[in-house]
């Protein structure tokens, strides 16, 4: 059975390298990919963008995006966004048997154990690690290693064998775009339509997003 892939994030905006993760995971894994918008990320500063407007730039960006699917579910629970809440609404929806798997960059993935319930999250889901081909996931710090020592799948096909526990690393190339760097952009009024969707840009225009009164600093 392919695994239920859920991809979370502020998307604050979502943009072309977003886009390019989810588009690899897919075809990576032949498998549909819900992406998950945060209302309250607890681990980072409040958002830009209120959450419905983030959560309406990632339904612009992916409508007729083939296996790509907006899942608003973290707006709806109140509270902070934790990726736990998240997986184990999830595992209630699929059942105990289904493969269900949580998509990270490498950074994220070697700052688990800052997470709330981090150590849930395995034997909840799997996890699948999006990194360059040049970066080393090698000597993972404790406790991580620990937690997942001997878990490493080496094929996309082996996270369909058991409904969680393993963790797998999908080497894309790098892509240049930049939430923070983006942000600027927009906050000093430049050019920032190579980094982020046709209709997510006219949004932005539309709403005067992350731009402040004057066109200045951002928010």
């Amino acid at each position: 059975m392919k695994p239920v892939l859920a991809f979370g994030g502020t998307f604050d905006p979502v943009h072309v390298g977003h886009l390019a993760v989810a588009r690899a995971v897919r075809d990576a894994f032949g498998a549909e990919v819900r992406m998950l918008p945060a209302a309250d990320p607890p681990h980072r500063p409040a958002p830009g963008a209120g959450a419905e407007a983030r959560a309406e730039m990632l339904a612009l960006a992916i409508a007729g995006e083939p296996g790509l699917r907006l899942d608003r579910r973290e707006l709806r629970r109140a509270g902070p966004s934790w990726t736990v809440d998240s997986l184990a609404e999830l595992r209630a929806e699929l059942g105990p048997q289904a493969p269900l798997a949580w998509v990270l960059g490498a950074d994220a993935f070697r700052g688990l154990p800052t997470w709330h319930q981090w150590a849930r999250l395995p034997e909840l889901a799997h996890l699948v690690v999006v990194s360059r081909p040049d970066h080393d996931l090698d000597g993972l710090p404790e406790p991580l290693a620990t937690v997942l020592s001997g878990r490493r799948a080496n094929r996309p096909e082996a996270l369909e064998t058991r409904p969680a526990g393993l963790w797998y690393c999908l080497r894309i190339p790098p892509h240049p775009a930049s939430a923070s760097e983006l942000r600027r952009r927009l906050a000093e009024g430049q050019p920032a339509d190579d980094w982020l969707p046709a209709p997510v840009s006219a949004y932005i225009a539309a709403h005067g997003l992350y731009r402040t009164r004057s066109g200045g600093a951002g928010v």
